[in-house]
């Protein structure tokens, strides 16, 4: 018999690309999810993995045991999720950004909410600021944040995809001695990050329009007031993307975090898993 826990830590290795991560997810030691594969290994009979540096890739058999193993996990947490659940599961409170919240994670959460008529889901849109101080002092149950590459901390991360973008029709601004930005308010990660890259490369900077609304940020750079920086899946209608050509350097030191609080409940981790396999799901078509 396959034992659950040494396949959750290999879908664990597979899924964040590393034993270190995977620890992280599965809440348990470095060494001990090694050891953990070298179990699954012995009982399987062949090798799952194959470790090139820091990246660990499966090996053939890996990728047929890998589906087998997520079908089996999911069945498992199913069945304990059905006999655990009481008549009122409470809620979770889930922190997203917003570009999030706009465009790719509505069909979500209101799926996983129908699936469990008892459980009270409440979903807030915000700054990544805000939702790690709110899960840091225990306002929400689990949250996608966005940060500086290479944090610690968190159940998965993924490299987000940034683009300098201004209005295709009205670029004049571009080259502009003092270049008009449009921004979410002052504790937004792309407003910190394109101040600092204009600066260091000499160059002034004003702000022409600052938003709480992701739409609204979108309209001004359509309508040519600035230059703004959004993520992939925030860049609406065909904006003009600058490249270094332009005297825009690329900004590429950020990432997407999944994050929960240290006494998260069973249905805040189901959630997680969830938002999980929906992010892996994004960058495998991203790539």
């Amino acid at each position: 018999m396959l034992d659950l826990e040494l396949l959750r830590s290999f879908v664990s290795v597979v899924e964040t690309g590393g034993f270190t991560r995977a620890a992280e997810r599965v809440h348990r030691t470095q060494s001990t999810v090694s050891q953990q594969i070298k179990r699954l290994e012995d009982d399987i009979g062949r090798p799952l993995l194959n470790r090139t540096g820091k990246q660990v890739v499966p090996t053939e058999d890996g990728e047929r045991l890998l589906s087998y193993a997520r079908r089996l996990l999911s069945l498992a947490e199913e069945a304990c999720d059905v006999l655990a659940r009481p008549t009122n599961e409470g809620a979770v409170r889930l922190g997203i950004p917003a570009d999030f919240a706009a465009y790719r994670l509505t069909k979500l959460p209101a799926s996983f909410s129908r699936s469990r008529p008892n459980l009270r889901l409440d979903v807030r849109a915000d700054q990544s600021v805000y939702l790690r101080r709110d899960l840091e002092r225990g306002d929400l149950d689990l949250a996608l944040i966005k940060r500086d590459a290479g944090e610690k901390g968190g159940i998965a991360v993924w490299p987000e995809r940034l683009h300098w973008v201004t209005s295709r029709a009205h670029p004049a601004h571009v080259k502009a001695d003092s270049v008009p930005l449009i921004f979410f308010p002052t504790g937004c990660l792309y407003r910190t990050r394109a101040i600092h890259a204009l600066e260091s490369a000499g160059r002034g900077w004003h702000m022409a329009y600052t938003s709480s609304s992701l739409a609204g940020i979108q309209a001004a750079v359509a309508a040519g007031m600035g230059l703004s920086i959004l993520s992939e899946m925030a860049i609406q209608g065909d904006p003009r993307v600058l490249t270094a050509k332009d005297g825009f350097a690329p900004i590429d030191k950020n990432e997407v975090a999944l994050m929960a609080s240290p006494d998260a409940s069973p249905a805040t981790l189901r959630l997680a898993d969830r938002l999980a396999e929906f992010c892996n799901t994004m960058q495998a078509k991203a790539a």
